[in-house]
């Protein structure tokens, strides 16, 4: 069987959360429940929103055919905003039995509910979050960052814009968490690289 992305999460986010479930009784199935907290009304709808609910739950019926097993798919919209998505986290987490939570594509909303998961000792899946933050200064056990991240952006394009003579610089970012990071990021290895930031 070829893995895919698929099946490597879905495995990955199973085997993450399956220990708990040991001390369950086998004469019922282990329920497991997964919240995809995403964005449903704001800049990253298109890219992950209702297709990532519904990626989501195609990943997890495909996983769960004839196995034992009960997986439930939680989903909310984080607003934009790194306070919703923690309330939603410990919500989820001390209430409704949520053994991890998925998508997390703000990189404010990720480090937020990141932090959640690290306190309640559960799972966060951030799949589409880039700062790394999240494998840096707030790398946690309970976190697997699944995507792309600033640091990777950086030296990538740092790298060959700087082998292709390109020494000085000038660097327009957003003004949220990941621009922040990718910025800094970025700074860094044009500074590494021999090449200088003028401004940011």
């Amino acid at each position: 069987m070829n893995a895919t992305r698929r099946t490597i999460i879905g495995s990955a986010a199973a085997a993450m959360i399956a220990k708990p479930l040991r001390a369950q009784s086998a004469r019922s199935a282990p329920r497991i429940r997964i919240g995809v907290l995403t964005d449903l009304s704001g800049t990253y709808r298109d890219i992950c929103g209702p297709t990532g609910i519904a990626c989501a739950r195609q990943a997890v019926h495909e996983f769960t055919a004839a196995k034992d097993l009960d997986v439930e798919v939680l989903t909310a919209d984080f607003q934009e905003k790194p306070d919703v998505g923690a309330g939603i986290a410990h919500a989820w987490f001390d209430q409704d039995g949520v053994d991890a939570i998925l998508d997390l594509t703000n990189s404010a909303v990720a480090l937020a509910v990141s932090g959640v998961a690290r306190e309640k000792n559960k799972v966060a899946l951030v799949t589409g979050a880039a700062t790394s933050v999240l494998t840096g200064a707030q790398c946690s056990p309970n976190t697997v960052h699944w995507s792309y991240d600033t640091w990777m952006l950086a030296h990538s394009t740092a790298t060959k814009t700087l082998e292709a003579g390109g020494k000085t610089w000038f660097l327009i970012a957003p003004d949220y968490a990941f621009g922040h990071s990718l910025a800094g990021d970025t700074a860094r290895a044009v500074a590494a690289g021999g090449g200088k930031v003028l401004a940011a």
